[in-house]
């Protein structure tokens, strides 16, 4: 029997001001809402070191319902740093990578919300097409599209 077996990444999570604008955000790039709710009491702040704490979270959750996305608006204590606008490179900084069908269509419908291309669209061989765009609050967002074997 094995003592540890990983079963699955369950969750990446971004902390935002607007909550609203960040769902919205993520629905326009295809995900949806699976719940929303507050997290309080003092197990919370147990398991964050924060102590009491009261955090309003939606969930999101990828067409295949294999990845979600934790937005986590921090209603006390309240957010003490601020990382959105640290460059790709900054250590510690984490982005999503979302697989696409169609990156330009998608870039440019997210660019009428507001998101701004970091680099450019770029292809990589005959595999993928790539880029990174900043969305609502400066998030850093990766696109992918496979190339052929789609």
């Amino acid at each position: 029997m094995e003592k540890n077996k990983l079963l699955r990444m369950d969750n990446v999570g971004i902390v935002v001001e607007s909550i609203d604008d960040a769902i919205s955000f993520f629905t326009e790039i295809g995900l949806k809402l699976e719940g929303r709710t507050i997290i309080e009491g003092e197990w919370a702040g147990r398991i964050t070191g924060l102590g009491a704490q009261r955090v309003e979270i939606a969930m999101m959750v990828t067409p295949d319902g294999h990845s979600r996305l934790e937005i986590s608006r921090f209603l006390t204590p309240p957010a003490i740093s601020d990382h959105r606008a640290a460059p790709v490179n900054a250590l510690g900084y984490l982005r999503v990578m979302f697989a696409v069908t169609d990156i330009d269509e998608l870039v440019s419908r997210l660019v009428r919300h507001g998101a701004k291309l970091v680099g450019e669209v770029v292809q990589y061989e005959d595999s993928y097409r790539l880029c990174y765009i900043r969305g609502t609050e400066g998030i850093l967002i990766g696109l992918a599209e496979q190339l052929n074997n789609k």
